[in-house]
């Protein structure tokens, strides 16, 4: 398939979404919403696992650094929407910079669990400084903190349209990520780092500046989530946050552009249809978890792609 199909069935998607929100209940849109703010947590999470073979378990720093760094400013001195967006990447992209300088002189598991000890550490900061912070509790965001070009986020209506638009942006810089040359040296760090090596490219530059750019999707992600939902807390530091964007990618399929959003939508729904099904909801997520994996080990789209469209990025 050409560049301009595989464009064109992006943007198609994309359509899709935003029409969604003339047709679904609004309880359905609005939960819709947040499946898009996860995907596209999801989608910088795949950009360093998917592509460059990142395994992290650091994202919630990330995400809650970026959470705290528009949400504060927010909550104590009233900053509207659009520069606690702002500040929200930039926190999120901070944060994962500063964690790759040290942590990416590590690799394979030991990064994993350095990364795992920097989140865990933020986590302890939060609490520590509750007052400040707000600490397990939280604290909700003023409604005047909540609107963007004079409209309220804390309506159905233009909190989807931003979700929809933060996911747009994020999915097609992405797309364009991938598809670029920085892109395929992603992929060949993911690969074969040696060869890559060989080949002139220097593996620590490459995976801090992926890192960085990962750490700036969640960090909006987290922003926009305080933001579109009016709270933020100490908890969305904790490894939960971690594990979920890795589900979501190996779920929808890892290395695919647009599988962080199907598998957040799968797994987002799959766990409120289970919650309803039974106390033990775990279980069934577990079971679905396990079959995917022993049918579908690349995922949802990763098993599409290996079968039926073999260009899909």
């Amino acid at each position: 398939m050409n560049g301009r199909a595989i464009w064109a069935a992006h943007l198609a998607l994309l359509a899709v979404l935003f029409a969604l929100q003339y047709v679904l209940p609004p309880y359905h849109a609005t939960n819709l919403a947040r499946v898009m703010v996860l995907a596209l947590f999801a989608t910088g999470y795949n950009l360093a696992f998917g592509y460059t073979g990142l395994l992290s378990l650091g994202h919630a720093l990330f995400f809650a650094a970026g959470m705290f760094a528009g949400a504060l400013p927010a909550w104590h001195y009233g900053l509207g929407a659009g520069p606690a967006l702002l500040l929200s990447l930039v926190g999120g992209a901070t944060m994962a910079g500063l964690t790759g300088l040290l942590a990416l002189r590590t690799a394979g598991v030991s990064f994993m669990i350095v990364t795992l000890m920097f989140a865990k550490a933020f986590h302890l900061v939060l609490i520590y400084f509750n007052q400040w912070t707000g600490g397990d509790q939280g604290f909700a965001l003023p409604a005047a903190s909540r609107e963007l070009a004079g409209q309220a986020l804390s309506k159905d209506g233009p909190r989807y349209f931003v979700a929809w638009a933060l996911f747009s942006i994020g999915l097609l810089i992405c797309l364009a990520l991938v598809r670029s040359r920085f892109g395929r040296v992603m992929v060949a760090m993911r690969e074969n780092e040696e060869r890559s090596r060989l080949l002139g490219y220097n593996p620590y530059r490459v995976k801090l500046l992926v890192l960085v750019i990962s750490g700036a999707y969640a960090g909006l992600a987290g922003g926009a989530w305080a933001i579109l939902f009016g709270y933020a807390g100490a908890g969305f530091a904790e490894i939960q946050y971690s594990i979920l964007p890795m589900l979501y990618v190996l779920m929808g399929g890892a290395g695919v552009v647009s599988g962080p959003l199907l598998g957040a939508a799968a797994m987002f729904w799959l766990v409120e249809l289970a919650a309803e099904l039974t106390s033990a909801w775990l279980f069934l997520v577990g079971a679905a978890l396990v079959v995917l994996i022993l049918f579908a080990p690349k995922g949802v789209l990763g098993w599409v792609r290996a079968r039926f469209w073999r260009d899909l990025p």
